[in-house]
């Protein structure tokens, strides 16, 4: 019989994906537990959720290391490497960023091979980075753009949201769509496409 999976949630925001990969552990589409939750922003709603459900959290801002290091590729590396410790430290089975706003160096990626994972509110190939929604709305405006979509990927290099990909799904942007009903699509899409892709990352191991 296979042993429950061990995951780390790594998040930045509401804690809404965070809900959702506990949502799928409650109904037994994920055989897995999340043993800690990190956030590197105070204002991070998916610590106190993770809190109301008796999961550890981590505070780990970025801030400290910055005033410390001048070079601020090394204060990423000081970062990445203690934070990689602290994560370590759970012997997690996947290290899954929901929502993550911080780019990994190797310093903290080569810890965890093929075991990082991250989603993307795009598709593969297309608006990398922290204003993926933005850009497909104003592509969409300037340019007629008709879709865009959410893609799950691992995360083996610091490459930006160009890891292997382990699900991904479009998302049509309808002519009566507006920035923020466009937005709530994406995230409705990434609620239940994350842990599918977690179940079948799990699964293939």
């Amino acid at each position: 019989m296979a042993l429950t999976a061990t995951l780390v949630v790594l998040a930045s925001g509401n804690g809404s994906n965070l809900q959702a990969i506990l949502d799928a552990c409650d109904r037994g589409q994920l055989d897995a537990v999340v043993s800690l939750v990190v956030v590197n922003r105070q204002s991070a709603l998916a610590a106190p959720l993770a809190a109301s459900r008796g999961i550890a959290t981590h505070y780990a801002p970025l801030g400290p290391y910055r005033e410390r290091f001048e070079d601020l590729a090394e204060s990423r590396a000081a970062y990445d490497a203690d934070l990689a410790a602290e994560v370590a430290a759970e012997s997690p089975d996947l290290v899954i960023q929901a929502g993550w706003m911080h780019l990994f160096s190797m310093a903290f990626l080569g810890e965890f091979p093929n075991q990082v994972v991250n989603l993307h509110p795009a598709l593969p190939g297309t608006f990398p980075g922290a204003h993926a929604i933005d850009e497909a709305w104003a592509e969409h405006l300037s340019r007629g753009l008709t879709h865009t979509g959410v893609m799950v990927h691992l995360v083996p290099d610091e490459g930006v949201d160009d890891g292997p990909v382990i699900v991904a799904e479009e998302i049509p942007i309808d002519s009566d769509d507006t920035r923020e009903s466009l937005e709530a699509r994406i995230h409705s899409v990434e609620h239940r496409v994350l842990p599918a892709a977690i179940a079948q990352l799990l699964e293939s191991r």
